[in-house]
């Protein structure tokens, strides 16, 4: 079955603005019938890690808030804490860099909640009985909130192809121990002919897992325990040689289907209370964890939102593809209209099966109808 998925592209004019637009597209694709009077409506978004600059511009969130506060709801933003050690790994550090993001209340008139508590600990045990997941844990305020708004910025992705909506909510949900869970068997490896010793992989480590080995008398190689590694991938991120790389063949396609099973868990209380919203703007090939971001791949196409969790995502990849690459960005091959974009910068990630899993969980549709407002 075709869900519907409205787009509007990023034309404005005197008598509308791109902010006022915004709110035309979230009212014709039905955010009203997302939730109630006096409901508390949590509206998902990544903050943005120290450094990044791709992320999602506040007074768009602002005028999230705005729709949300006019239809009676009671919104409020949220992010659950890193799993990496990074700028957002426990409550005042994330909202910290929220607030020097620009999220500040005076800005987007609404109160920042971290979803899983002070140190990422305060969750929900979720029962799931997914392939993967039986159980999955969920920050406890994503929980108990009544409805759910997921605005999440569209970018590529090391370990997922891509992030979108699902990675939004079954990555960005999920307390430290469920992301724990998520990136187990995501044991990175080194590879020596690359890594020329730096370091810079060791203090990012949260786990203490990385050490700089002596293999002679001049040169050291970085060395990754795998017992005490957790996946989270940030020495995957820093790493300046690219040397760190996952083990693909066993561990990404089981992460991205731990990832939409998360997901469901999230989904799971709130059926007929959630809106989704992808900005296909600064196109980043990399997450927006990390604390810079490369040029854009593709020019800023617009913004996109749907009732479908699936198709949002699917729209959100064939509009890129559709697109051809920016002469400034990395990707150095399948640059014309047409190419797969993420399969370009990741080879060796398959994103297509987060998709197919979502749709056979019956969380979606991949089959969608655009519609341009």
């Amino acid at each position: 079955m075709k869900n519907t998925v409205y787009f509007m592209d990023l034309r404005a004019t005197p008598k509308e603005s791109l902010i006022a637009k915004l709110g035309r597209l979230m009212e014709t694709a039905g955010i009203s019938d997302t939730f109630k009077k006096r409901d508390l409506v949590a509206v998902k978004l990544h903050f943005g890690e120290l450094g990044n600059a791709a992320f999602i511009r506040p007074i768009y969130l602002r005028k999230v808030v705005e729709t949300i506060k006019g239809l009676g709801g009671n919104p409020f933003l949220t992010d659950a804490n890193t799993l990496y050690a990074g700028a957002r790994g426990d409550t005042p550090s994330h909202l910290t860099t929220a607030i020097r993001n620009g999220f500040a209340y005076a800005v987007v008139d609404a109160p920042l909640v971290i979803a899983d508590g002070l140190r990422g600990k305060s969750e929900r045990a979720v029962p799931v009985e997914g392939k993967h997941i039986e159980t999955a844990y969920i920050g406890t305020e994503i929980v108990e909130a009544d409805a759910l708004i997921s605005v999440a910025h569209f970018k590529g992705h090391e370990l997922s192809g891509f992030g979108g909506t699902i990675k939004n909510l079954g990555m960005g949900c999920a307390s430290r121990r469920g992301k724990l869970v998520q990136h187990s068997g995501v044991s990175p490896k080194v590879t020596r002919k690359k890594c020329i010793g730096c370091g810079d992989c060791v203090p990012h480590c949260s786990q203490e897992a990385i050490a700089l080995e002596k293999v002679d008398e001049k040169k050291y190689k970085a060395h990754i325990d795998p017992d005490a590694c957790i996946g989270c991938g940030e020495c995957i991120l820093v790493c300046p040689q690219g040397a760190i790389n996952p083990q693909w063949a066993t561990s990404i396609p089981d992460f991205m289907e731990k990832m939409v099973e998360y997901t469901a868990a999230v989904l799971k209380n709130k059926e007929n209370k959630t809106f989704y919203i992808n900005f296909i703007t600064n196109v980043s090939p990399a997450c927006d964890c990390v604390p810079s971001n490369d040029a854009p791949i593709v020019r800023d196409i617009g913004v996109v939102a749907s009732r479908d969790p699936v198709a949002i995502d699917q729209a959100s990849v064939d509009m890129i593809n559709a697109e051809p690459a920016l002469s400034a960005c990395c990707m150095e091959e399948n640059r014309e209209a047409g190419s797969d974009k993420f399969k370009s910068i990741y080879p060796k990630v398959d994103w297509p099966i987060q998709l197919d899993y979502a749709e056979k969980l019956g969380l979606g549709s991949r089959e969608y109808e655009l519609v341009k407002i």
